[in-house]
């Protein structure tokens, strides 16, 4: 429970779609690594060395960005949010917007923003919550 921001309401993490394309690409590089491993151990083409290189190279940054999205999660507390290692009172907050690209971001007082990305599970009722707990006038 963190102190200042209160009692802990809802967490959104990364939505289970992104982790499953995550997994099957590292599933497949993997797959192909192994094959591509095996010609260079039947054939000894340096080629196929290289290709499995290329291969076990996209699985480990493959892996890397799915551990890293495992740990962006919105929470959300009674007395405001936390985004990463942003934490946000609700007095902080100017505004609530969704760029063209996708996503949400929460303009602050201060002149700067908090912009959360589309790959967060439940999004829309993340913007619900801030909008009810803020009022409609933060709203563009």
């Amino acid at each position: 429970m963190n102190s200042k921001l209160g009692k802990l309401l809802a967490v959104h993490s990364t939505s289970p779609a992104f982790l499953q394309r995550a997994a099957i690409v590292t599933a497949l590089s993997f797959l192909f690594f192994l094959t591509a491993l095996g010609f260079y151990l039947v054939w000894q083409n340096f080629l196929y060395f290289v290709l499995a290189t290329g291969f076990l190279i996209v699985q480990i940054f493959t892996m890397i960005g799915w551990w890293m999205q495992k740990r962006n999660a919105v929470s959300i507390y009674s007395n405001g949010i936390v985004y990463r290692n942003r934490s946000i009172e609700w007095p902080e907050v100017s505004g609530v917007s969704e760029p063209a690209g996708g996503g949400l971001t929460i303009d602050l007082k201060r002149g700067n923003s908090l912009t959360i990305p589309s790959s967060i599970q439940g999004l829309d009722r993340v913007e619900s919550f801030l909008i009810e707990k803020l009022g409609d006038s933060l709203r563009p």
